[in-house]
């Protein structure tokens, strides 16, 4: 999913997103109820209509960002007291709340809010924070059954968490899986820990997910970690990383990222990646878009996140079709081991 934190993936619009393939789209709750506020977003027609987009949008409940950016903040099996971190004004975000604001947004899938331990992370803290997580995701699912958001053909994925806790990540998954949501997020990865650990953690919670459900690895990840946890059973994936490196000149190729805003492209005439069906690569050279990067131009932005997402897009084409033929494991073995060769693009 392209990440929309703040109700557009930034420097396109949602034609663009149409024209590369996007599917569905993430937003985010913390930030939005912030800034410009879901009460304003629903009384302007929802999220859809506020942003222009007509595709499906997942939400973030807000709580990662609320345990990463917030200046202070007080957990209680309530909920989570906290500061803005935009100008220090006291905010509380617990089940209703998190579920108010996704309703406002007519969010299609809704997360649940939970508690993301840190990493590293003492067992007994990890421990509460999973017990809290669960019971708010069974309060969060009971407001949305009585609010009416379920009937009204909206959905609401939980959240396992469990830190490098194998035994407590396996208790979430199945207490979370006998509630019966109908998708089911791997939380708490990608929080500091080495990426061995990071696809241990994968490892130890998808197999004990409903296989029928999406499975949905949060807030990840590089091409080869994306390929890596689809071997493990995971469906859905969101990143800012495509959009994020695009701004600052790093786009993806087959044969790994390259910096165009190294001298050695000044000259080059070739597009970012031969035969790849983007209005970047049909229609614009390495040099040109070095030329915009190095002079700072507002379109090299837009014109690299075109390309980044779309890579990333395209890859999940290739790797559903390998799925599809049976061969997967051979093909992403290989196509990580291309990536990472030292190719000089």
């Amino acid at each position: 999913m392209p990440v929309g934190t703040q109700g557009t993936v930034k420097a396109l619009t949602p034609e663009h997103l149409r024209q590369i393939g996007a599917q569905i789209i993430l937003g985010n709750t913390y930030h939005l109820n912030l800034r410009p506020g879901s009460a304003l977003i629903r009384d302007l027609g929802g999220l859809h209509r506020f942003m222009g987009w007509d595709g499906p949008i997942l939400t973030d409940s807000g709580g990662f960002q609320v345990f990463s950016l917030a200046k202070l903040r007080d957990v209680t099996d309530a909920g989570v007291a906290f500061q803005s971190h935009l100008d220090g004004a006291r905010l509380f975000l617990g089940p209703r709340e998190v579920m108010d604001i996704q309703a406002n947004l007519g969010s299609d899938i809704a997360m649940v809010i939970d508690e993301c331990p840190p990493w590293p992370c003492e067992r007994d803290a990890c421990a509460r924070a999973v017990a809290r997580s669960i019971r708010w995701a069974g309060e969060c699912r009971r407001i949305a059954a009585e609010s009416g958001f379920l009937d009204r053909g909206h959905h609401v994925f939980a959240i396992v968490q469990g830190s490098t806790f194998d035994d407590l990540r396996r208790e979430a998954a199945e207490t979370l899986s006998a509630m019966d949501f109908p998708g089911y997020a791997i939380g708490g990865v990608s929080v500091g820990e080495p990426e061995p650990e990071m696809l241990k953690q994968v490892a130890a919670t998808a197999p004990h997910l409903p296989a029928d459900k999406p499975r949905y690895t949060m807030g990840l990840g590089t091409p080869p970690q994306i390929l890596k946890m689809v071997a493990l059973g995971v469906d859905l994936f969101d990143c800012v990383l495509p959009s994020r490196v695009a701004r600052n000149g790093l786009v993806f190729t087959p044969d790994g990222p390259i910096n165009l805003r190294n001298e050695r492209f000044r000259t080059d005439p070739r597009p970012i990646v031969e035969g790849l069906d983007n209005y970047t690569c049909r229609n614009f050279s390495r040099a040109y878009l070095r030329h915009l990067t190095i002079a700072g131009e507002m379109l090299s932005g837009t014109l690299l996140t075109l390309h980044n997402l779309h890579f990333y897009l395209d890859l999940m084409a290739q790797a559903r079709a390998h799925l599809e033929a049976g061969d997967y494991g051979v093909w992403f073995r290989a196509w990580i081991e291309r990536y990472e060769s030292e190719s000089s693009n």
